[in-house]
C-alpha cells in the first residue's frame, strides 16, 4: 500500500508561485508513474504534469507547459509541482497521484494510488 500526502497548496494572485509537494510513503516499490492531477469545480479530472520514473520522461498539459515544473527526489520519495505564472483558470483541487506496473502515465485511470488533495486557487 502507498500513501500519498500533498501540501503547498492556498490562495495567490495571478501572476503569482505555488510549490507543491507528495510525499509517498509504504510500499513504493515498482512504481512507474507519478502524476499530478487536477479538478476544477464543474469540471472533469484532467492531467497537469507526469513522470515516468523509469526514464524521467515528463509530460505537461499544453495549457502549463512553460509555468510548471514536475520534479522528484528520490532519496525522499517526494514529487514537487512548481507552479509560476499562475493564472485564475488554474484554480482546482489538485492531486498527487501514483501508478505501479502501467506505463500510461497520461491516463488518469492508470494510477492505483492517490493523495487527498490540496487546493489551489488564484484569484485575478
Amino acid at each position: 500500500q502507498v500513501q500519498l500526502v500533498e501540501s503547498g497548496g492556498g490562495s495567490v494572485q495571478a501572476g503569482g508561485s505555488l510549490r507543491l509537494s507528495c510525499a509517498a510513503s509504504g510500499y513504493t516499490y515498482g512504481r512507474t508513474c507519478m502524476g499530478w492531477f487536477r479538478q476544477a469545480l464543474g469540471k472533469e479530472r484532467e492531467g497537469v504534469a507526469v513522470i515516468y520514473t523509469d526514464d524521467g520522461r515528463i509530460y505537461y498539459t499544453d495549457s502549463v507547459k512553460g509555468r510548471f515544473t514536475i520534479s522528484q527526489d528520490n532519496a525522499k520519495n517526494t514529487v514537487y509541482l512548481q507552479m509560476n505564472s499562475l493564472k485564475p483558470e488554474d484554480t482546482a483541487m489538485y492531486y498527487c497521484a501514483a501508478a505501479s506496473g502501467s506505463v500510461l502515465c497520461t491516463k488518469d485511470y492508470a494510477y492505483n494510488y492517490w493523495g487527498q488533495g490540496t487546493q489551489v486557487t488564484v484569484s485575478s
